[in-house]
């Protein structure tokens, strides 16, 4: 690991320079920031740096349970093997942001941030270091648990028994979260029951179980041939998932399986109550987002009865939560607060009219979605998550750019909707 930067209250400020290499702590090697904090957990601590010029320098230390103001230089992330037949990665067109074509395969984000991983590249040693230093949770991407099929779906004939391992994971005190990317006719139906009685045999070290529906753009050229869920079909995967939850319940005391929200929205059927999503741990995967997106609204309705304002506001989102904002806050904000709020769902152009989720609008889509009604609203609030850090749309169109275009003040929403209804009604 590479010294970065060395903040000037760093203990070791003055002792070690940028572009110093620490190499082992209290003589075991490290490869990364994890090891670092694993390692340097002692009392005493001994560090072995090599300088800019590769001479040896060692440095003992108190117990550090901190990161000692050092920063590193970015870790290589490890990259994904597989050639997923359902991966949205090839699934992009050309000349988009270099970002977008990284397939991180890395059991260290899994534990770090929730990103999914397969298992794909892991070996021995790191399968003993996940055990050894305790990285639980992690999340991991089931999809099937009959390898003969996994492999095939995955692209990739040299998988492991994925079973195997999470066997091996659970007897070494490694909870996980798992999911299932479900595909029409290919691991749905027996496939799916057995993949849910398998891992429901693991429980409590797999601790839960999403089931997502397959996300398919029009770029799918010389791609295999797969097709999104009818809203009969979607149906019928919700009540099968729900009958699970009741066996579960009784059998485990949790419902252990959850279908993700697009399943509900495009079925047609209600959202579940908040209590029985029991303790969201698969929200960051589209489990219960939208029933948290209205619970948390709710809690807010009193304090928003204050509001009076003439206002025109034209409000922006994906397609598949229009019709959760129709039914459980458009008539509370139009008929008993009396705002004049218009909500317009952008079909998504750029990926495809299947891509529906409005962290995936893009900026030319929205222009095209509200353009020529735009001059009739007072400001235009767009999603929170259809904008990076850069503020730029994923076709890296700016947001000043798209307000220059429509010549209108653009606010950018909060995850909490009723903090944005307080600031555009202000």
């Amino acid at each position: 690991m590479k010294v970065k930067k060395i903040s000037s209250e760093s203990i070791l400020f003055g002792q070690v320079r940028p572009g110093w290499t620490l190499v082992a702590i209290n003589g075991k090697d490290v490869i990364d920031s994890l090891d670092f904090q694993f390692r340097s957990s002692d009392e005493r601590v001994r560090l072995l740096f090599h300088d800019s010029d590769g001479r040896p320098v060692e440095l003992e230390v108190d117990g550090l349970n901190n990161d000692l103001g050092l920063i590193w230089e970015d870790e290589r992330i490890r990259r994904c093997k597989c050639r997923c037949i359902f991966c949205f990665v090839h699934q992009q067109p050309k000349g988009m942001r270099r970002a977008l074509y990284i397939k991180d395969e890395d059991y260290r984000l899994s534990f770090t941030h929730g990103n999914f991983i397969t298992l794909s590249n892991m070996n021995d040693a790191d399968l003993e270091r996940i055990i050894e230093q305790r990285l639980s949770p992690l999340y991991i991407s089931v999809h099937t648990t009959n390898d003969e099929l996994r492999r095939k779906m995955l692209g990739n004939a040299k998988l492991q028994p994925v079973l195997e391992q999470l066997r091996c994971f659970a007897a070494g005190g490694i909870f996980m979260h798992t999911q299932v990317v479900l595909c029409p006719g290919i691991n749905d139906g027996p496939e799916l029951e057995r993949t849910i009685g398998d891992l429901a045999g693991l429980y409590p070290k797999v601790a839960t179980l999403a089931v997502v529906p397959v996300g398919l753009t029009r770029y799918r050229d010389r791609l295999p041939g797969l097709r999104t869920y009818t809203r009969k079909e979607a149906a019928m995967i919700v009540q099968k998932l729900h009958r699970y939850q009741q066996d579960f319940l009784k059998e485990l005391g949790t419902r252990f399986v959850w279908a993700a929200d697009e399943f509900y929205i495009s079925s047609g059927m209600k959202l579940p109550s908040r209590k029985s999503y029991e303790s969201m741990e698969q929200f960051e995967n589209g489990v219960g987002m939208m029933r948290e997106f209205v619970t948390v609204f709710n809690y807010r309705r009193r304090a928003l009865r204050r509001i009076k304002s003439s206002r025109r506001v034209l409000f922006v989102t994906g397609k598949s939560a229009e019709p959760t904002l129709m039914n459980d806050i458009w008539p509370f904000l139009t008929k008993e607060l009396g705002l004049f709020a218009q909500l317009v769902p952008v079909v998504n152009r750029f990926w495809g009219e299947t891509v529906t989720v409005s962290g995936l609008l893009v900026g030319r889509d929205i222009h095209s979605a509200v353009k020529d009604v735009a001059s009739g609203y007072d400001c235009i609030v767009l999603p929170p998550n259809c904008i990076n850090e850069d503020n730029l749309f994923l076709d890296d169109m700016s947001l000043d750019q798209l307000r220059e275009w429509l010549r209108k003040p653009i606010i950018l929403g909060s995850y909490n909707f009723a903090d944005t209804i307080a600031e555009v009604y202000q």
